[in-house]
């Protein structure tokens, strides 16, 4: 008996001990040595860019799954590749002038052939004056055509589904990126990782995907019109799933259908009337179909384009977003978007200088980059502008950016910003390709990070960067889907891969890679790992959470 408890105890010491060698194993280790401990994270900075694949903008980062992986063949809508890629960007400089590649079959005739091929040589003389159009801006990039583009993760119809063909498949030279630069300049002070397998999480554009990101879900507009007339936002499709067709929209795309397409905001109805053209079975059977809202709409309230009728704008929305959840469990925070104080009519608050008003307009004085459908959190009811609590919120959460940046002005000593930050540039400072020269906007983005990373904030602040959407650039990698089971998803997305970053000291590496599968919702999952939050959808509580960067991140030197 004394023999068996003997052996118990024995037992019961190595099991001890073999835990405890299991917990050790599998414990983060930071920088320092120690165990991350997440809740050293004091504060978020979410920075949200736009409208980049990760092949075309950050491909050539060192140590990635970049432009260097298998370069997908762009095919036709019969599968049939392209032996030379099309171009019909004018703002193109000069290719040269000899027409190397001839692709007899399609009748082409381009100095380019059929892969992916770098910019810079032929961005235009004006590249690096904030006028100047870049060459990517006409890039398709709408719900079902980024869709069709991905194909089933094949990634092979980018070129026939973009109104400019084969630009497509263009990537630029991410050295000469000013985040790059600083990034690699300062890794003595400035720890970060790169995030090559990070998707956006709506297929389409940045309305839908800016919902994403505050709220894991598609949103809906309650009982709207399907009578085929004049403020019926439904759109129509083919039985290839494309709204688009021929023309100036999609000139190598020809349309099976006998029935006029509709590009709209709304996704195709589940019984469309007799005028319209009929709802393929596959968005009838993933519940695609109804009144959900995918591309770019505007507001029911202040802020909106100038214009926009009142039964043309969505109305608002009662679905819970990270902010309710945040506001709820006592977390400070706000979304400071560049010009909030201007076209909210905030007279006098930061931000404020009425710069854009008008003899008609004086107090809605928005700057003409100001995008309405980047300013996710103005749908919804929990800021409704007429109600005494929506006033609140709409003062407590929605400010200008110029208030963050004053605070971290104020940081010197002490950090001064709220827990969690999201911060939204002006469309001139985005990165986004239609704006003018995108290096622009990523000095800006630059500029910013070093102006965090230069305060107190910096020893406890986590820095998010994201791209929204793709800009209808191409990329190789498969998103997640029924077909590869890589991780979660749904009919809605993810869609097609995008850059991001995390910058923080007490990541384990001072330049890394992290080639866990994350998707815009994984933010929220962040958001909500930290604070302990009830998730908000099935993807955001699916989603891996950022917080493995502090133990996944590899070297890459």
């Amino acid at each position: 008996m004394q023999n068996n408890n003997l052996e118990s105890a024995q037992f019961r010491v190595l099991f001890c001990l073999w835990i405890s060698l299991f917990l050790m194993v599998m414990s983060p280790i930071s920088a320092s040595g120690a165990s991350f401990d997440m809740n050293n994270i004091r504060h978020v900075v979410i920075i949200y860019q736009e409208n980049h694949s990760f092949d075309s903008r950050y491909g050539g980062w060192e140590g990635v799954n970049g432009i260097n992986g298998t370069y997908v063949p762009q095919v036709d809508q019969q599968g049939q590749p392209y032996q030379c890629l099309p171009q019909n960007q004018p703002d193109l400089a000069s290719p040269p002038l000899h027409a190397a590649c001839i692709d007899a079959t399609h009748g082409i005739k381009s100095a380019f052939p059929n892969q992916s091929f770098l910019i810079d040589p032929y961005w235009p003389k004006c590249a690096g004056q904030l006028d100047c159009r870049f060459p990517s801006a006409g890039l398709t990039h709408t719900f079902y055509e980024n869709r069709y583009q991905i194909h089933d993760g094949k990634n092979d119809r980018f070129v026939v589904a973009s109104r400019r063909m084969g630009l497509a498949v263009y990537y630029s030279d991410t050295s000469t990126l000013p985040l790059y630069k600083y990034l690699h300049e300062g890794l003595q002070n400035v720890r970060y990782v790169i995030l090559d397998n990070f998707f956006m999480g709506a297929f389409g554009g940045s309305f839908l995907n800016h919902q994403w990101l505050i709220a894991a879900t598609t949103p809906k507009w309650p009982h709207a019109r399907n009578d085929g007339q004049l403020h019926d936002h439904h759109s129509v499709v083919d039985e290839n799933g494309m709204s688009i067709s021929g023309g100036k929209a999609a000139p190598l795309y020809k349309t099976p259908a006998r029935y006029p397409l509709v590009y709209d905001d709304l996704t195709v109805s589940c019984n469309p009337p007799s005028s319209r053209g009929p709802t393929p079975a596959i968005f009838l059977a993933d519940g695609t179909c109804g009144d959900f809202v995918i591309n770019t709409i505007q507001p029911n309230q202040q802020p909106f384009k100038s214009g926009a009728l009142a039964e043309d704008r969505l109305p608002l929305l009662d679905n819970p977003t990270i902010g309710d959840r945040m506001t709820e469990a006592g977390v400070d925070w706000a979304w400071y978007s560049q010009g909030w104080s201007n076209a909210n009519g905030d007279v006098g608050a930061p931000g404020w200088t009425g710069k854009w008003c008008t003899e008609r307009e004086k107090i809605h004085c928005p700057h003409f980059r100001f995008q309405f459908h980047h300013q996710p959190f103005n749908y919804y009811k929990a800021f409704d502008q007429k109600t005494d609590a929506g006033k609140k919120n709409r003062i407590a959460h929605l400010r200008d950016s110029a208030e963050f940046r004053n605070l971290i002005d104020q940081s010197a000593a002490t950090c001064q910003i709220k827990k969690v930050n999201f911060y939204k540039f002006l469309l001139t400072s985005t990165e986004h390709s239609q704006a003018g020269p995108d290096h622009i906007g990523n000095q800006q983005l630059t500029d910013l990070v070093r102006k965090i990373e230069s305060s107190a904030c910096a020893p406890d602040t986590m820095i998010i960067i994201a791209y929204d959407e793709n800009g209808g650039e191409y990329d190789h990698v498969a998103p997640p889907s029924a077909l590869n089971m890589k991780g979660p998803y749904d009919a809605w997305g993810p869609g097609s891969r995008v850059g991001a970053f995390i910058i923080s000291p007490l990541l384990p590496v001072d330049a890394g890679v992290d080639s866990t599968l994350y998707d815009t919702t994984s933010i929220l999952a962040t958001l909500e790992k930290r604070f302990n939050l009830k998730p908000l959808a099935y993807r955001d509580a699916a989603s891996r959470n950022l917080f493995e960067a502090f133990t996944n991140a590899r070297s890459i030197h």
